[in-house]
């Protein structure tokens, strides 16, 4: 085998320098080797007069487009008729670990409810090598990564899978951003991005906190009197953040919003 950037090989290494019976000019003459542009035929004559003939590598060579070539050389004498032998060469070639991992793309998204369970699957990268055996047998990791990842999300090393590891919060964090790595048995390494957006779930209660209270309200206070000053809010976002607010029970008095209702805060009104 010749391996990437070899330049010679003596075809001497595979059989033996051919044999013609005959003599003078009816003895072995010439080599001839089929066409290749990947490689070209040196006849080199040794002292004793015998001509050795060496595969002399013409280019450089790529495994992953040609992974081996089949060659015919022809030993010609000088008679009348010409007569030849041939022989058949067949070159592999070996693999280098000249290809690093590929990801199939360069950003990977995904969106996921908060408070998923532990272990649920968010997404799965996957690279490539061209190489082969080890050299191309790829195993993923994070990259470059903020200290909080680890602790709501792992990797499978062989799969690539990315599972939830920690309860998410969306009120506490709602993206989170970060970097994989693919790296091959020769130490190769390939990148890409991964977004997790965490959606929200209605998983919080409304808060009711009062702001200030009159108490006791005097008999005679008028209609409109504001007796207590609330504000309420929801955690949520959307929908699950907007909340409505009732007074249970018969009393004289009434909730109005404040600030035409745009604001969190409203008054209790007699």
């Amino acid at each position: 085998p010749l391996r990437t950037g070899s330049v010679t090989g003596s075809l001497d290494s595979w059989f033996k320098t051919a044999r013609d019976a005959d003599a003078g000019r009816n003895s072995l003459l010439t080599y001839q080797l089929t066409s290749n542009p990947s490689f070209s035929l040196a006849l080199n004559e040794n002292p004793g007069g015998k001509r050795q003939p060496e595969l002399v590598l013409e280019r450089a060579l790529d495994r992953e487009k040609q992974s081996s070539f089949e060659l015919v050389l022809m030993a010609v004498d000088g008679g009348d008729p010409t007569r030849s032998g041939t022989v058949q060469i067949r070159i592999n070639v070996t693999d280098l670990n000249d290809n690093q991992p590929v990801f199939s793309k360069s950003v990977y998204e995904a969106r996921v409810a908060e408070n998923l369970p532990v272990g649920s699957l968010v997404l799965r990268v996957w690279a490539t090598d061209a190489d082969m055996g080890s050299n191309g047998r790829v195993s993923y990791s994070f990259g470059n990564v903020p200290d909080d990842v680890p602790l709501f999300f792992v990797v499978d090393s062989e799969s690539g899978e990315i599972r939830i590891a920690g309860l998410l919060d969306f009120e506490e964090k709602n993206k989170y951003s970060f970097g994989m790595e693919a790296r091959d048995g020769g130490g190769l390494i390939g990148h890409c991005e991964v977004q997790i957006d965490i959606t929200d779930e209605n998983d919080n209660v409304p808060e009711i906190t009062i702001l200030s209270l009159s108490s006791p309200v005097p008999e005679d206070a008028a209609i409109g009197t504001v007796v207590a000053l609330l504000k309420v809010r929801d955690r949520d976002s959307g929908e699950n953040g907007q909340v409505s607010c009732e007074l249970s029970g018969e009393v004289p008095l009434s909730i109005v919003a404040s600030s035409g209702g745009s604001s969190p805060f409203g008054s209790w009104t007699r």
